[in-house]
């Protein structure tokens, strides 16, 4: 259905010729350099638009969320939150007891940090426990936005700044939180796979990775099913919007149909519409 809505939909050759796993949190970076991390081998990682890959931070796992900094650098989820400094330094950012990590990260309007917490492990084949989305402000303190979910991932939000939308991987489906507190609904349900990275376009619309779900659905912002968009993944994680006009597309998936012993790789498209653009972090 409407794969229109994408064009020019190829894989980032450069990645694709690398071994990698599970591919995550894409982000454009200066000069358009794609950035992504690998959950599960580890690192995060930068291919140039000439085709040249390096490894921003090594070794480091669990990364599900990236977001720009308003000071350079980024900030970063994992077993904490790290701000990665222009210069390779760290500061940590936010950690916390009874934490299994921090799964996607996002940025209110303001530059509030927007993070998702794990409260079990998943892929350990722990039961599964509920998590939370996190705001932290500019100057480090936090407020617990919601704890109805369980397995926070994909975090966007409203042009208007008035809703937070949460993916709940476990639940398969896409969750709407107030910013300013209430009652947490659920705002959409996957039509396919589950509920994974999320990013939104200047309309509100929201577009959302289907996990083993092989594709990207577009919900309108009352929730209803606007699109399905196939892609030549079995898994995709996660997508975002950049460039000059916000409408070129970079998606992350556990997989590729091209050379599938090499693992995970990242596509880039060109969308019919502009994406919305995420503010920088501050604290």
């Amino acid at each position: 259905m409407a794969t229109t809505l994408l064009s020019n939909l190829a894989p980032v050759e450069a990645v694709l010729e690398r071994p990698h796993g599970l591919l995550e949190a894409p982000r454009f970076g200066r000069q358009g350099e794609a950035v992504y991390s690998d959950v599960i081998a580890g690192g995060v990682w930068g291919c140039s638009p000439s085709g040249v890959v390096r490894e921003i931070l090594t070794r480091r796992r669990g990364v599900g969320g990236i977001v720009a900094h308003s000071d350079g650098g980024w900030v970063i989820s994992g077993r904490n939150v790290v701000h990665l400094l222009g210069d390779g330094g760290q500061r940590e950012v936010l950690s916390g007891e009874q934490v299994c990590g921090y799964n996607d990260l996002g940025a209110a309007p303001d530059g509030a940090l927007l993070a998702g917490v794990l409260r079990y492990r998943p892929f350990a084949g722990d039961d599964p426990r509920p998590g939370a989305l996190l705001r932290v402000n500019a100057d480090a303190s936090v407020e617990i936005l919601t704890e109805e979910v369980i397995w926070p991932n994909g975090i966007g939000v409203s042009p208007d700044g008035h809703t937070i939308y949460l993916s709940d991987y476990a639940r398969r489906a896409v969750l709407a939180v107030p910013a300013q507190g209430g009652e947490t609904r659920e705002f959409c349900a996957s039509p396919r796979g589950s509920a994974d990275g999320l990013a939104l376009d200047v309309d509100g619309a929201v577009w959302v990775a289907l996990g083993e779900g092989g594709g990207i659905a577009r919900f309108w912002p009352d929730g209803e099913l606007d699109a399905v968009m196939d892609l030549p993944a079995s898994f995709v994680s996660s997508l975002s919007f950049g460039g000059a006009d916000m409408r070129d597309v970079l998606i992350t998936t556990a997989d590729n149909d091209l050379h599938p012993e090499l693992g995970g790789t990242l596509l880039r498209a060109r969308s019919q519409l502009a994406g919305l653009e995420i503010a920088a972090v501050v604290v």
